[in-house]
């Protein structure tokens, strides 16, 4: 019986790969939940957007300004607070090593 590495490896890079598209995926929702709490809107409404047409589509949903943040500004500040609650509940994405 041999051990293939390149199996190995494959097996190894798709398991991490979907690790991280889940925890970039939950990390999007979780951010657009923050964002819809924050600019008060639906947050049915804009994951609805997200299903049906995407990213960008739900961004669009919200008003271009929140105080003196724009929309940009108040995403970005959100999506560090989403990481790092499910960093918390989840765990680091950080890919294991092989060694």
């Amino acid at each position: 019986m041999v051990w293939d590495l390149r199996r190995a490896l494959l097996r190894k890079e798709e398991f991490e790969s979907g690790r991280l598209t889940d925890f970039e995926f939950r990390e999007t929702v979780r951010t657009l939940k923050l964002m819809a709490r924050a600019f008060e809107t639906d947050e049915a409404a804009v994951l609805d957007a997200l299903v049906e047409h995407g990213y960008e589509a739900a961004l669009r949903g919200f008003p271009e300004r929140l105080g003196e943040e724009s929309r940009e500004e108040v995403c970005l500040r959100l999506r560090k607070e989403a990481r790092q609650m499910l960093i918390r509940e989840r765990g680091d994405p950080t890919p294991y090593r092989l060694g």
